[in-house]
């Protein structure tokens, strides 16, 4: 089955919730690493002040029993800290008294528009009257459902040896050339202000931030993430909605105020002769290996088995302190936009939420190639497939033997795993062997579920 999610909820509404369908069971899952990430996602200078008070109080409803998913679809809900306030606004019940909500502040209906936000077009096309209808499910708040539901897909890529991390390369003009931090050093990198790796970029960065807040402004910038420890091959090149690349740039692009995406060179590869734009290809002693990283670690759809490496554009938020010139959808008159609270710059914390998304389409794509109802069959899979790909490559300098597959001996059946016999079958393990790094649960000369 697909790895699938879905989100639901309004920024202002009671809470959010997340469902992920696909998942197998045995995957670990702690509520401190759930509660950790979404932590996360509420760093970095230049947030909104709801970040400082908003706890992103959560509960697992269901497929997870005693820390362990179950192989049912997991729900997990996020309360809103500021439902008392919104009750009457955003009560999904008729309103005893409709006029007294809409003189309260927050339940004032909302007529003039921001520039660059869902307000107007999300009104005409559902045909609301009020703004705020568009506003609140638009609204970046609904990432952290994003961010909870990615956990335990990181739980999945983390049992089989995979990494994904980011840092904040881009806030407006400043930039930086600095590497990805290593997976140990991804909780260095929380710690600078803007989730920098380079020091001198990240006070320049601050810099940036603090003359656009005092301007009365918003900044963009540039996420970059990278994911380590995968094999080749998950995506695809037989169908477009199969290639990895499409997946990883959709689900970016679907994070809200992103309107970019580059995967390895990206854009800068058109200006670049294809002699320079390419990864050379040599052979290693464990297997095929790129001289260079141009291709951000994939090539036709799939992964190379190299670090994939992408980067996201977000733009500045639309909802600024000094607003933008509008319409009033009720007058038809000119008027200033509505203002609401915003970051000033959310570049910083939407890297959590961009590692989120690439975490949780990894997680489909190792699934598609692998399947397994449960986390041990996955680790077995994974590591017959891993075991393939070594006994298909050939040993620098000793080319396999005309009429034989790279690796094998004549006594071997086809797709053999190494070590096993022709009794063992195509593509099956030697008794006893558990895959190389992984502590599948139960594997043992008993387990029911081994091959």
């Amino acid at each position: 089955m697909t790895l699938r999610y879905l989100t639901a909820g309004e920024s202002h509404g009671p809470a959010l919730v997340g469902i992920l369908e696909g998942m197998p069971a045995g995957v670990p899952v702690a509520r401190e690493h759930i509660g950790h990430q979404l932590a996360r996602r509420r760093l970095g200078t230049g947030r909104s002040p709801r970040m400082a008070w908003e706890g992103d109080d959560f509960e697992l409803l269901g497929g997870v029993r005693h820390g362990a998913t179950l192989g049912s679809p997991v729900a997990v809900l996020i309360r809103n800290a500021e439902w008392d306030k919104w009750a009457q606004a955003m009560s999904p019940d008729p309103p005893a008294d409709p006029e007294a909500v809409a003189a309260s502040g927050r339940g004032q209906p909302l007529t003039r528009p921001r520039p660059g936000h869902a307000d107007l077009v999300g009104s005409q096309k559902y045909g609301y009257d009020d703004v705020r209808d568009a506003l609140e499910r638009a609204s970046a708040r609904e990432t952290a459902a994003r961010v909870a539901l990615a956990t335990v897909a990181r739980e999945l890529l983390t049992a089989t040896g995979i990494a994904v991390v980011s840092h904040t390369v881009r806030i407006g003009e400043v930039s930086t050339d600095a590497p990805a931090p290593s997976p140990e050093g991804q909780a260095e990198v929380d710690t600078d202000p803007v989730r920098c790796a380079d020091p001198a970029a990240s006070q320049a960065m601050v810099a940036a931030i603090e003359r656009a807040k005092s301007d009365r402004d918003t900044l963009g910038g540039v996420v970059e993430v990278v994911a380590t420890g995968l094999p080749p091959g998950l995506g695809s090149h037989v169908h477009w909605d199969r290639k990895l690349d499409t997946r990883l740039a959709g689900a970016l692009m679907s994070i809200q105020a992103f309107k970019g995406v580059e995967i390895g060179e990206g854009f800068a590869s058109a200006a670049t002769p294809g002699s320079a734009a390419h990864d050379e290809i040599e052979l290693a002693e464990d297997g095929y290996t790129r001289r260079t990283g141009r291709s951000g670690g994939l090539e036709g759809g799939m992964t190379t088995g190299g670090p994939l490496r992408v980067r996201a554009a977000m733009k500045p938020l639309s909802s600024l302190a000094q607003p933008l010139a509008t319409v009033d959808t009720h007058t038809g008159e000119p008027a200033q936009a509505i203002t609401q609270r915003s970051d000033v710059c959310a570049v910083p914390r939407a890297g959590v939420v961009c590692e989120a998304v690439v975490a949780l389409e990894l997680a489909a794509a190792l699934l598609d190639k692998t399947g397994g109802d449960s986390l041990a069959e996955v680790q077995r899979n994974l590591a017959h497939y891993r075991a393939d790909l070594s006994r298909r490559s050939p040993s620098p300098g000793s080319p396999a033997t005309a009429g034989e597959t790279p690796g094998s001996s004549a006594s071997g059946g086809a797709g053999q795993a190494p070590g096993g016999s022709a009794s063992d079958g195509p593509g099956q393990a030697p008794p006893g062997d558990a895959p190389s790094g992984a502590s599948a649960p139960g594997w043992s000369d008993s387990a029911p579920d081994r091959p």
